[in-house]
């Protein structure tokens, strides 16, 4: 670790952006309660869509992440508790040139409702495309021998809608998918193109936008899980002794008093060694994300009810599996000493490869400024969840490259997004903060480096500012930004950049020495 970051770090930790009181200490988020028991969520972050499936003693976890770069994040855990980032299954996207921000953009659009499956030695994943624009879209496939990688993605014709990737123990393999009305559709044994056309399967009314579709197979019966309601969502079993049906159908978890208005919706199952079933579903909590949480499942007259009483558990036992193993949770903080830019960061849309760099100042993330009138157009902007219950985010940036028209800093990032930066004018410096891209506050800036933080509350949602000229004294600035949703299902991110807002498009670049990310993890937090 660098020596100065060492000293941010401790003033980090003795001032702190929220006040500390007893029980509580800055770090990540973790479930794990280091008595045998942990307490939901798994990951108190935009996890969203999750699917679930165990190899032999390792579980993978697979989430989407829309228009973010790179897409189909992979997380891996021992337990079902702690888990880890391991890669991700599309590096890019190359099918439309918008997602480069060339003629318009992707936001929304990318990976929606992932699917991941293990089979004969390969792990397949699949999600849906949308066009927001046509409403219709894409579905793919992508195939890889390890989960770190290389996977190979194959674009479907088809839109298969929220799709569940199956395969029979006869070979077959088939896609579940659709919203209300259910479908079918039978791959070839590839699973890179379509064999039989999608046949409607299920249509009730009864469950509005019945979607995220999951299929398995258990003593000879067939299990289609779903969510129905959306936000306010409820999980939905079928059941039927032929994939094609007919399919009886019962509720299995109607819950919401861990965040009331938002339901238990969505989400995938697996089988332990000891035989046990495990839910990982999610729950929409506003800006925050969509956190997943684990759930145990309880067969009763052949189905599969999730959680404890008809209701999600807060705190419970942890899976038996055999073992234990030390907590762990995905990185967050990152020094940017590495060539390869950590799991924790995805771009808002396909990266230029030119305007960033690891290794022309070794140490440093170097973000060269790209031509945009302001940050929602602004490309190679990279980004990170914010977590809850509280999370501060904090960087340290060298401005000595910037040019006139520069614009390079950090914030919060979705619509509406705020954020505090320099601003480079001809020779002039100031620091600026800017809320939904109006300027709020300006002040001058004599030297080359500077420190700016951000804070997030689930609290009201409500993300601050500060900046230090010395890295040790801190000052607010500007106003609160009131975090939104108008990317909808995407949450609020922490957020570094450079655009420039020159029309030459000639810019410079700004060097960020490090990001430094804390969460307050109480046990007064885990008891509401």
């Amino acid at each position: 670790m660098k020596k100065e970051a060492l000293l941010f770090l401790l003033l980090f930790y003795n001032i702190g952006l929220f006040a500390q009181t007893k029980n509580q200490s800055i770090q990540v988020w973790t479930p794990d309660n280091g008595n045998g028991t942990f307490t939901n969520p798994i990951m108190w972050g935009d996890w969203p869509d999750p699917d679930i499936i165990r190899v032999d003693d390792t579980f993978y976890f697979i989430s989407t992440s829309m228009h973010y770069v790179p897409a189909c994040p992979i997380a891996t855990s021992k337990d079902l508790v702690n888990w880890k980032m391991t890669g991700y299954a599309v590096s890019r996207y190359d099918e439309d040139p918008r997602y480069d921000m060339k003629g318009g953009n992707m936001y929304l659009s990318g990976s929606w409702a992932s699917t991941l499956r293990y089979q004969n030695g390969i792990f397949y994943a699949g999600f849906c495309t949308p066009d927001m624009d046509d409403k219709k879209g894409h579905f793919s496939i992508c195939i890889a021998k390890n989960i770190e990688g290389p996977w190979t993605r194959t674009i479907f014709k088809e839109y298969l809608y929220d799709p569940g990737l199956f395969f029979d123990d006869d070979g077959k393999v088939y896609v579940a998918h659709g919203q209300q009305k259910l479908y079918i559709t039978e791959l070839n044994s590839d699973a890179k193109s379509v064999k039989v056309p999608k046949k409607e399967i299920y249509n009730n009314p009864a469950y509005p936008y019945l979607e995220g579709s999951h299929l398995y197979k258990i003593n000879g019966k067939y299990y289609l899980l779903g969510s129905t309601g959306g936000t306010k969502g409820r999980q939905v079993c079928l059941r039927s002794d032929n994939i094609y049906g007919p399919y009886e159908s019962k509720v299995v978890i109607n819950d919401d008093h861990t965040y009331p208005g938002n339901g238990l919706h969505q989400g995938g199952m697996v089988q332990l060694k000891d035989n046990s079933w495990w839910f990982i579903i999610m729950q929409d909590r506003g800006p925050i994300g969509r956190v997943p949480n684990l759930e145990p499942v309880t067969w009763v007259d052949g189905w599969p009810m999730i959680g404890k009483n008809g209701k999600g558990v807060d705190t419970d036992k942890k899976p038996n599996i055999g073992a234990v193993y030390p907590i762990a949770v995905p990185a967050t903080s990152d020094e940017f000493n590495s060539p390869k830019l950590g799991l924790q960061w995805q771009w808002n849309h396909n990266p230029d490869p030119e305007k960033w760099s690891l290794t022309e100042h070794k140490g440093y993330l170097r973000l060269k400024s790209g031509k945009a009138p302001k940050l929602a157009d602004a490309r190679n902007t990279l980004t990170q969840r914010v977590q809850g219950p509280y999370s501060n985010g904090a960087v340290e940036i060298n401005v000595s490259g910037m040019k006139d028209g520069d614009v390079a800093g950090f914030g919060v990032f979705q619509f509406p997004y705020a954020f505090v930066a320099v601003q480079q004018k001809g020779k002039e410096r100031k620091i600026v903060m800017m809320n939904n891209d109006s300027t709020v506050t300006s002040l001058n800036l004599t030297g080359n480096r500077v420190w700016f933080k951000a804070s997030v509350t689930h609290i009201g949602f409500i993300a601050s500012f500060a900046y230090s000229t010395d890295g040790k004294n801190y000052h607010p600035i500007g106003n609160e930004l009131k975090m939104g949703l108008g990317l909808d299902w995407t949450a609020n991110r922490f957020a570094l950049f450079n655009y420039s807002t020159n029309e030459t498009g000639v810019g410079g670049y700004a060097d960020f020495n490090w990001f430094h990310f804390a969460t307050i993890n109480s046990s007064e937090e885990k008891n509401n």
